[in-house]
């Protein structure tokens, strides 16, 4: 096949919120098609009419768009082809590769109605496999199959092949799921004098459990991570990572590097595991790769002083892992970075030993006047520099040690139990401030 006119293409049914597997296939596809220059189309297949809903197809169309993995064409459906499909099925029935025949509904009803079975010859089916090798089947199981309702009314396995075949489709790249279809959908193409495509079908995406990833037993929509704070880049990278390698020990690759780097061959044939620890360790890779501008920015970040905010972005790139995790944490831990904090006596004193009281009061005392000598701009290293010493000095007194003069010091500046350690508060919050924040705490004290 002329690889310069590689056609592919991920053809969704929206039947319900699709998960991170049915992605892998449409990345797959994408970087494929890329890779060669050539064509990836989408096209939501709604045969299913009755399970079809226009909330899965919108769903369908913002997960791609967030992505950035989008249709060369206009988006097609199959039910608007419903004319040519039907057009199709009379040539079938016309040319004898098909017939009408009148049989029992399959329900309780009773109810006798009109389908059409493709005439199946049972011959042997075989086909090469991109990721699967030589694949043979014996038709003969399949009898004469059913590819439409009624005469008016096609089903999926009619309508794949009308759709691929008229959009020219060169490569359908899907799950292993699928691989029983494939007999079926030969067939129909040698009766239609449609070119064979070329087929790789994909290892399954399975839960942490190793159960199969399902649309409708509550598998995530990608756009609940979208909406955690997960960057598109880092999901992209994650799933082309599912059942896939580059080939070399690289854990983190652009759109760019996929594109150059995809090759089929290198996709495996056991199912891969969907990790979300390891999604979120991705993530918080791509999200440290932004410029301090821009994590603010794709982040949608907001507090009461800005320039406190740009401050603090290293320490939110070090702890967070999604963008819900960064704003958790401005509305938590570091809340403290943008207003003054309530204190409590009680926990202000809660590591001052019983044999050494006013220990809380005199500690605090005296990191005041090192405080007070800090430069305005001065990075935590340097205000650990300064203070630890002091600690240092109380743990060789006794009991209480560095603890009862660190504690007090960063509950005094963040109001948390929880928070970053009292030196890189100090040199976002700055010296003066924290000067102010000290001397509320020595007055609680008094």
């Amino acid at each position: 096949m002329n690889m310069s006119k590689v056609v592919t293409r991920f053809a969704p049914s929206p039947t319900g919120f699709l998960h991170a597997g049915n992605y892998r296939t449409a990345v797959f596809a994408y970087l494929f098609a890329k890779q060669h220059a050539g064509t990836f189309l989408v096209r939501i297949e709604d045969t299913d009419r009755a399970r079809s809903k226009p909330e899965y197809e919108q769903n369908i169309m913002e997960t791609l768009a967030w992505l950035d993995v989008r249709s060369d064409t206009e988006i097609a459906r199959s039910s608007d082809r419903v004319e040519r499909h039907k057009e199709i099925l009379a040539k079938l029935i016309e040319s004898g590769a098909a017939y009408v025949s009148h049989e029992a509904k399959k329900d309780d009803s009773n109810q006798m109605v009109d389908v059409v079975r493709f005439r199946n010859s049972g011959t042997t089916v075989s086909f090469h496999d991109e990721i699967r090798g030589d694949i043979t089947f014996d038709t003969t199981e399949h009898e004469d199959f059913v590819i439409a309702r009624a005469v008016d009314d096609p089903l999926f396995h009619l309508a794949v092949i009308v759709d691929d075949g008229d959009a020219g489709v060169t490569h359908v790249i899907r799950g292993e799921d699928h691989i029983s279809n494939t007999p079926r959908q030969i067939l129909l193409q040698q009766a239609l004098g449609y070119a064979v495509p070329v087929y790789a079908h994909l290892p399954l995406i399975l839960g942490s459990d190793r159960s199969k990833l399902s649309k409708r037993k509550g598998a995530k929509a990608l756009t609940e991570y979208r909406d955690q704070g997960v960057l598109a880049e880092a999901m992209l990278d994650y799933l082309a990572s599912l059942g896939w390698h580059p080939g070399d020990d690289r854990e983190y690759l652009t759109r760019e590097e996929l594109i150059r780097m995809f090759d089929l061959s290198r996709v495996q044939k056991g199912g891969a595991i969907f990790d979300e620890t390891k999604l979120f360790s991705i993530n918080q890779h791509w999200m440290r790769a932004l410029s301090d501008e821009a994590f603010v920015a794709r982040g949608e970040l907001v507090a009461a002083d800005e320039s406190k905010l740009r401050e603090a972005v290293p320490l939110l790139k070090d702890r967070a892992h999604t963008f819900s995790e960064v704003r958790e944490m401005l509305a938590g831990e570091l809340a403290c970075l943008f207003a003054a904090p309530e204190i409590e006596r009680e926990v202000l004193v809660r590591k001052e030993p019983a044999d050494r009281p006013g220990l809380t009061k005199s500690a605090l005392q005296g990191l005041l006047e090192p405080l007070r000598r800090l430069p305005g701009d001065v990075s935590a290293e340097v205000v650990k520099d300064t203070l630890m010493p002091l600690a240092d000095a109380e743990e060789a007194k006794g009991k209480g040690g560095r603890g009862g003069v660190l504690w007090p010091l960063r509950y005094a500046l963040s109001g948390q139990e929880r928070s970053p350690d009292p030196f890189t508060l100090i040199s976002i919050l700055g010296a003066p401030e924290s000067t102010a924040r000290i001397e509320k705490a020595i007055a609680i004290l008094e």
